[in-house]
């Protein structure tokens, strides 16, 4: 056998046992995306009809809040943190937001002699109130160096503690905070015809929150700064950036976000609870590790936050449309949850 056969032999050989490691290393990275994908055909085979206009619609409106909420925990892992007081902030904005916002010839108003005030002041009211939290979530893992995940589960509790003393008020009692101002609920639950197709206009909110968000990320000093305090805290430190403020930053500019997509969420279901927002963070928090985001810091993109939340909000719709067992779901969800973070942590120690 000449040289030239043999080298030709070898080559073949190589690229035959790279193609084969590029494609196991492609299926181990993105298996958590192919099995939902699976997931989803599944659903569709199983109940064809879950493929349709009303249906899209249905999961784009539940999917606009969570988006909103996921880009603003999202920026918080970008920058190598967590944030596990979302849900509970979530509560907390929903509950205040509609407690202002009630009809004016509703029985049981919290505030009965409060005159009507615009929609617009108490939305941002709850986006500063968020704001302060964040920003004191902010402060605790900056200065105090205390660890993201103890610092923002210790603050869930107190919110929800807040929370409940706010919304266990008499004369009434802890009893849902419903008859929303029709002018409040018109926000989330009305909608515009494109084209013979109608567009819920808390979609259009969705769009605008990403948009501006991407442009934050990709165009701005502060985007630059922030994937480069997640990548390497100690080396954006030596280049010059303020790592505590910009960590404090991040935190509050995703307690606004949450302030504005719990308005946003109480309107869409015309009614708000101490308990409105329990669980968003762990769905928010997966989508993101799903989407592509990292633990780690450093890593992430506006897309793949977007893509995560469909994929969960598929899921979820889809299960409860052919029937499958509420607790059953959430069993799916945890295992889920748990599968993209050990696939993140995987990813991690490789690049390591």
């Amino acid at each position: 056998m000449s040289e030239n056969t043999k080298n030709r032999d070898k080559k073949r050989k190589g690229l035959s046992s790279l193609n084969k490691n590029d494609v196991l290393q492609f299926l181990i990275n993105n298996a958590i995306i192919i099995v939902l994908f699976v997931l989803m055909l599944i659903i569709i085979v199983l109940e064809p009809s879950f493929v349709s206009l009303d249906n899209f619609t249905n999961i784009l409106t539940q999917a606009s809040t969570r988006t909103i909420f996921a880009l603003g925990v999202g920026t918080i892992i970008v920058a190598k943190g967590t944030d596990l007081s979302l849900g509970r902030q979530v509560g907390l904005a929903a509950v205040i937001s509609a407690s202002l916002l009630q009809a004016p010839n509703y029985a049981y108003k919290m505030y009965p002699d409060m005159p009507i005030l615009p929609v617009i002041v108490p939305i941002l009211l709850v986006m500063l109130i968020t704001g302060a939290f964040s920003g004191i979530n902010g402060f605790i893992v900056a200065k105090f160096k205390v660890d993201p995940f103890i610092a923002t589960l210790g603050m869930m509790v107190v919110v929800y503690g807040v929370t409940s003393i706010y919304f266990d008020r008499p004369p009434y009692g802890a009893q849902p905070i419903g008859g929303l101002d029709p002018r409040f609920t018109k926000i989330a639950q009305g909608s515009f015809d494109l084209g013979g197709v109608k567009i819920p206009y808390i979609v259009l909110y969705a769009i605008i929150a990403v948009a501006l968000m991407w442009f934050l990320w990709n165009k701005t000093r502060f985007g630059k700064n922030l994937f480069a305090v997640g990548g390497n805290a100690e080396a954006a430190a030596v280049s010059g950036i303020n790592v505590g403020k910009m960590i404090i930053l991040v935190y509050i500019l995703a307690g606004l976000l949450y302030g504005f997509g719990a308005s946003l969420e109480a309107a869409r279901i015309g009614s708000a609870t101490n308990n409105t927002g329990n669980g968003y963070e762990l769905d928010a928090i997966a989508a993101c590790i799903v989407g592509g985001l990292s633990f780690s810091g450093g890593i992430g993109s506006i897309a793949g936050i977007v893509t995560g939340v469909l994929i969960f909000q598929v899921i979820a719709y889809g299960l409860t449309f052919v029937g499958v067992n509420a607790y059953l779901q959430f069993i799916i969800k945890g295992l889920i949850i748990v599968t993209a973070v050990a696939i993140d942590n995987r990813k991690y120690i490789k690049r390591k």
